[in-house]
C-alpha cells in the first residue's frame, strides 16, 4: 500500500510538473503573478500583452509589435487615461464621494469614464460631437452616463463639445470637468503604465514606437518613458490622419498648421497642441501622415491575417508602424498601440454603401471584400 501511495504521489508531481511546463503553464503564471484585482474594475485596467503582427513582420523583416490595449476591461486604452484623470481629481480634492464627473470626449474616454465612474459610485455626465458612431452613444448611456450629443465645431468655437462640458460642471457643486484634452494627468498614465509595461515586455529591446494623436496622452507619455529609459535611443514618431494639423506642424518645425481633408478614424488627429503633447513635442523623432485608404486596408489585412478585429484608429497605428518598419529597414523591433476593437464601428467599417460613400471600397484588396458583410 505504501508503495501503491507512494506511486500515486509521483504521478501526481508529474501531471503537476506537465502542467506547468505545458504551453498553458506560461499563462497560469501570468495569473497568478496578477493575482486578484481587489479593488475591482480599476484594478484590472492595465497589463495588456504585446502581440507580434506575424504577417507584416515577415514582410519587413522588423519584429512588429501591438499593445492590445482592446484587453482593457472597459475595452479601449483609454481606460488608463480615465482611471487617471479620476484620481487626479480625488488626489486634488475637486471630487468627493457620490459627485459628478463632467467630460467632452469622442467615445472610448467617455467608456472608459463610464467604467470608471459606476466603479467608484459617481455621476457621468458626457458630452460629445454628434458626428460619432450611434453605438457608442448608446453604450455610454447603458452604462449609466447622461450624454449630451452636439454640433461637431472647432475647439476655438464657445459651442466646442469640451467647453460645453466645463460650463456644465461649474454649473454642479461637488462637480469636475476631468479635461482629458489638457489634463495631465492623462499623460501621466501612460508614463507610469504604458511605457514601463512596453519597455519590461521587449526586455528593452525596442527601436521604434509610433501611434497617433487624439488628446496626446498616449504618444506623449510613452515618448517621455521610451525616451528617458533608453536614453534616448527608442525612436518616437506620431502618426497623423487627414484632417489632423499635427503632422504639418511637426514637419516644419512649428511654422504650419494645415488641415486639409477629414478622416474616417474616430478620437485621434487634432486641430492644436494639447497640454499633454506640448511637453514631449522635442522628444519625437518625427511624424507619419497615415491616409485612410492605409487604415481601412489594414482593418481588413489584421483580420484576415493576424485574426484581429480592430478599430480604423488602431489600424492606421499599425500601417504607420509597418511604415517606420520598413523606412527603419530590417532587424528593428517597432511598436504600436492597438487602441480598441471594431465592435463598435462595424456598422461602417464593413459597410458597402459606407465604403463606396467614403470612396475606399477600392482600397480593400479584392481577396478580402469577403469580409464586407453589411449592405
Amino acid at each position: 500500500m505504501l508503495r501503491t501511495a507512494v506511486r500515486r504521489f509521483g504521478t501526481t508531481a508529474m501531471r503537476a510538473a506537465e502542467v506547468t511546463s505545458h504551453p498553458g503553464g506560461k499563462g497560469i503564471g501570468i495569473s497568478k503573478a496578477q493575482g486578484i484585482a481587489q479593488n475591482g474594475f480599476i484594478d484590472a485596467i492595465g497589463n495588456t500583452p504585446l502581440i507580434r503582427m506575424k504577417k507584416l513582420s515577415d514582410e519587413t523583416g522588423c519584429e512588429i509589435l501591438g499593445k492590445a490595449e482592446f484587453q482593457n476591461p472597459g475595452g479601449s486604452v483609454k481606460d488608463r487615461a480615465a482611471l487617471f484623470v479620476v484620481k487626479d481629481a480625488e488626489d486634488r480634492g475637486l471630487l468627493r464621494p457620490g459627485g459628478t464627473v463632467v467630460e467632452g470626449t469622442a467615445g472610448n474616454t467617455g467608456i472608459g469614464l463610464a467604467h470608471v465612474c459606476r466603479s467608484k459610485g459617481y455621476k457621468l455626465v458626457i458630452y460629445m460631437p454628434n458626428t460619432q458612431s450611434q453605438g457608442k452613444i448608446d453604450l455610454l448611456r447603458l452604462l449609466g452616463a447622461e450624454v449630451y450629443p452636439v454640433p461637431a465645431v472647432a475647439f476655438e468655437n464657445p459651442e466646442n463639445y469640451n467647453h460645453q462640458a466645463k460650463r456644465h460642471a461649474e454649473r454642479l457643486d461637488n462637480a469636475v470637468w476631468t479635461n482629458q484634452f489638457d489634463n495631465t494627468a492623462n499623460r501621466q498614465a501612460h508614463i507610469e503604465t504604458t511605457g514601463p509595461e512596453i519597455w519590461a515586455q521587449t526586455d528593452g529591446k525596442i527601436d521604434a514606437f509610433t501611434c497617433a494623436s487624439g488628446t496626446a496622452g498616449t504618444i506623449a507619455g510613452v515618448t517621455r518613458y521610451l525616451k528617458t529609459v533608453s536614453d534616448g535611443k527608442v525612436k518616437c514618431y506620431l502618426a497623423d490622419p487627414p484632417g489632423s494639423v499635427l503632422h504639418s506642424y511637426i514637419q516644419s518645425g512649428g511654422k504650419l498648421v494645415e488641415r486639409s481633408g477629414g478622416s474616417i478614424t474616430e478620437g485621434i488627429g487634432q486641430g492644436r497642441i494639447t497640454d499633454n503633447l506640448q511637453p514631449d513635442l522635442d522628444l519625437l523623432d518625427g511624424s507619419l501622415h497615415v491616409p485612410d485608404e492605409q487604415s481601412i486596408e489594414m482593418v481588413y489585412r489584421c483580420l484576415d491575417e493576424e485574426g484581429l478585429y480592430l478599430g480604423a484608429s488602431s489600424c492606421l497605428n499599425v500601417a504607420a508602424a509597418r511604415n517606420v518598419a520598413n523606412m527603419l529597414g530590417p532587424g528593428n523591433t517597432v511598436v504600436t498601440i492597438l487602441c480598441d476593437g471594431a465592435y463598435r464601428y462595424a456598422d461602417r467599417l464593413f459597410s458597402r454603401k459606407w465604403l463606396t460613400e467614403k470612396k475606399l471600397l477600392d482600397a480593400i484588396p479584392k481577396h478580402l471584400e469577403k469580409y464586407i458583410v453589411l449592405p
